[in-house]
């Protein structure tokens, strides 16, 4: 198996807050992610994730009124799905149950995010 190149990742953030979302896109970008779109709620994310087909989708646990984990629940129903990463503000302490028996193939604290990060969730679950 060879190595994912970073370079060919095609990136979607799913966050309640603009402004992380505007932050994470230039970290990523910079560092050879393509980020192809934001969402802020489930329906939004479904909706872009079926016309921008992206191969990762981040995913912050608390989208306001609704449950970050509620989306990856939905996302992994789909064969053709993308590959999810929790994140969150909060210790991932706080939810390691709740992560462990998601779908996500990992949790990355939105202070660590980085390309290197979401490219060794990835390989590691391949």
């Amino acid at each position: 198996m060879r190595p994912l190149e970073v370079m060919a990742l095609r990136c979607l953030i799913v966050d309640d807050q603009t402004g992380f979302c505007e932050a994470a896109r230039d970290l990523l970008e910079g560092q050879g992610i393509t980020v192809v779109g934001f969402a802020s709620s489930i329906d939004d994310a479904l909706s872009s994730i079926g016309v921008l087909q992206p191969d990762v989708v981040l995913v912050d646990i608390d989208l306001g009124s609704e449950s970050g984990f509620d989306l990856t629940q939905r996302i992994d129903g789909d064969p053709s799905a993308p590959q999810v990463i929790l994140t969150s503000t909060h210790d991932e302490r706080e939810f390691h149950k709740l992560i462990e028996s998601s779908p996500a193939v990992g949790f990355l604290a939105k202070t660590e995010l980085s390309a290197a990060r979401i490219s060794g969730l990835l390989e590691a679950k391949r």
